[in-house]
């Protein structure tokens, strides 16, 4: 009857190990991980030098469709973008919105 009790409801330890031996292939694996990141860093990125105005709302925080226009407005009548600052000079865009958007932007 003991061993009974002990088969129906296995100790907490036995589970625990059990659980940790089927994850140890996924921890040990680690190659390939910081080109993974960094595929998926550029990939929510945007270059403002060269997106298109659907890209820029699509991956920007806060900007629709006509935020996006703007911007790529003020790239073509002013040349490419030097700096992200200089999305400040863009009517509707201001420190907040560029703090929330800055690690989203890129110029190359």
């Amino acid at each position: 009857m003991t061993m009974l009790k002990f088969f129906s409801k296995p100790p907490l330890f036995i589970l625990l190990g059990a659980l940790l031996a089927c994850q140890l292939p996924a921890v040990a694996d680690t190659s390939g991980v910081s080109s993974s990141i960094s595929k998926a860093v550029q990939a929510a990125t945007v270059n403002i030098n060269s997106a298109s105005a659907e890209e820029l709302a699509d991956t920007l925080i806060g900007v629709g469709l006509k935020r996006a226009e703007a911007i790529v407005a003020y790239r073509n009548t002013n040349g490419s973008f030097t700096s992200v600052d200089q999305l400040l000079e863009i009517k509707g865009i201001g420190e907040k919105l560029l703090s929330k958007n800055r690690h989203l932007i890129a110029l190359k």
